[in-house]
């Protein structure tokens, strides 16, 4: 059998630039999907006692904010292993529709099935999924390049 050797050309500080960028843009996303355009319904699954009240998510807050940047540098170095050379924008875009699309089939809908959520923050949240992970995947394609 024959091996190749095929030298790298990622940039590896671009990847940690694309991931502190992505994580930056995942929180204010985030705050700006769930804690204000989702907030009734949020409300609504804590009233009830299906998730977490502001009081008790709070001090859980730093294991989200660490794992998410945990995730975005995941995000960020598959982005760069799968780069093809096209637009930044484009490709971010892409695989932003793909990853989410992926969370959309594994967690959310998997969320259905194991909680009682209701169908209507199930729906917001695949639509939302989807469309924030396009957002993060054009975030993180405007940063990436290549080495040369």
């Amino acid at each position: 059998m024959i091996y190749s050797a095929r030298v790298s050309n990622m940039n590896f500080a671009r990847v940690g630039l694309a991931a502190l960028a992505g994580w930056l843009a995942y929180l204010a996303l985030g705050f700006l999907i769930y804690g204000v355009m989702l907030d009734d319904v949020w409300a609504e699954l804590a009233r009830t006692g299906v998730a977490r009240s502001s009081a008790t998510a709070s001090p859980l807050m730093p294991i989200g904010f660490g794992t998410g940047f945990l995730g975005m540098l995941a995000f960020a170095y598959t982005y760069a292993k799968g780069y093809e050379g096209g637009p930044g924008l484009q490709e971010g875009l892409r695989f932003g529709v793909l990853v989410g699309l992926m969370l959309v089939g594994f967690v959310v809908a998997w969320n259905y099935v194991n909680f009682p959520l209701p169908t209507e923050y199930l729906a917001w949240a695949s639509v939302a999924t989807v469309i924030q992970f396009a957002a993060l995947g054009m975030v993180v394609g405007l940063i990436y390049r290549p080495t040369k």
